[in-house]
């Protein structure tokens, strides 16, 4: 599939699109962008949550190549234009997120460092902070910096009791099945008073006309299985041992009025782990690079200082 261009949403230029196929035959639809401004900063790989497509991000790749970045990203196996896992595609299905941390290792070893310029740095939403966590320790030689837009960490609400239950589900063969509550409606498609995930119409409805004009890059409701894969992940996150798996510096920006991850989940793991430093957005929604600009701007304000203001500009470790 190529990228999907529309007036309200235009591609940006230079995009080169291509698919990258994982060690199990998946194919996962990328796209790249060379640095626009010179001299150029390395390159950003921009890692999605879960039900996004590339397109949704053509303005926050603008806002990385004005700051001279590269950019890079790809769509999940299982959503956007990447290969989907069931017959019914519109199911948001994971076996396990190891699967989502071997679709991030092919694309940053046949996309990243085959054509990109370093260094390397990670911005990530939600799920896909939740990936970049898991596979940090096996990016350490290569990511400099990571940033990650109100991690999955843990799950807003949800009780042992209620993840108890869907891991049982998961083991006795429902994992295929839509979470209960949950079915074919595409995430975007619902009415903007309805969501949370953001308090910014234009940039709601942005994403809804995407899906409109091409509805195959659309996702609904995630199933018991991938809803058993994001708790063990995050059960991962709790223990002991894995606070020594995250060498490089890493900034977790949090939404203050999120209703889909949990903050408290986020910084516990912080507290935990001195390479991890928080800061939150006070009032601003899950999607913040997605909210209002007086949102997303101290979120941008804070990926500046953390990446471009470390050590005279560099971005290096430290």
């Amino acid at each position: 599939m190529e990228l999907v261009d529309i007036p309200s949403n235009p591609v940006p230029e230079g995009a080169v699109a291509g698919r990258a196929l994982a060690p199990d035959g998946t194919r996962i639809r990328y796209a790249r962008w060379p640095v626009a401004v010179h001299p150029g900063r390395g390159t950003v790989l921009l890692l999605q949550g879960r039900g996004e497509f590339i397109e949704k991000y053509f303005e926050t790749i603008v806002d990385l190549r004005r700051r001279g970045f590269a950019v890079v990203t790809f769509d999940w196996r299982g959503q956007g234009g990447s290969d989907r896992l069931l017959r019914d595609g519109r199911k948001g299905h994971v076996r396990a997120f190891e699967d989502y941390v071997g679709d991030l290792m092919t694309v940053m070893r046949t996309v990243v460092l085959a054509d990109c310029p370093p260094p390397y740095h990670v911005l990530a939403h939600s799920t896909g902070g939740a990936v970049a966590l898991l596979a940090a320790e096996r990016l350490r030689t290569q990511i400099e910096r990571m940033v990650l837009s109100a991690p999955l960490v843990g799950l807003h609400g949800s009780g042992r009791v209620a993840q108890s239950a869907a891991l049982v589900l998961d083991r006795i063969g429902f994992r295929r099945s839509y979470l209960p509550g949950g079915g074919a409606t595409l995430v975007t498609s619902q009415p903007f008073e309805q969501n949370v995930v953001t308090s910014d119409r234009d940039r709601y409805c942005r994403a809804t006309e995407i899906i409109e004009h091409e509805p195959a890059l659309g996702t609904g409701s995630p199933t018991i299985g991938w809803a058993a894969a994001a708790i063990r992940a995050c059960r991962l996150f709790e223990t002991r041992h894995f606070a020594m798996r995250v060498p490089m510096p890493v900034l977790f920006v949090l939404a203050g009025a999120d209703a889909v991850v949990s903050n408290v989940a986020a910084e516990r793991l912080a507290a935990r782990v001195k390479t991890i430093v928080t800061v939150r957005v006070p009032g601003a929604r899950h999607e913040l690079l997605m909210e209002r600009d007086p949102f997303r701007d101290q979120f941008l304000a804070a990926f500046d200082a953390f990446v471009l203001d470390a050590r005279g500009g560099g971005a290096a470790r430290g």
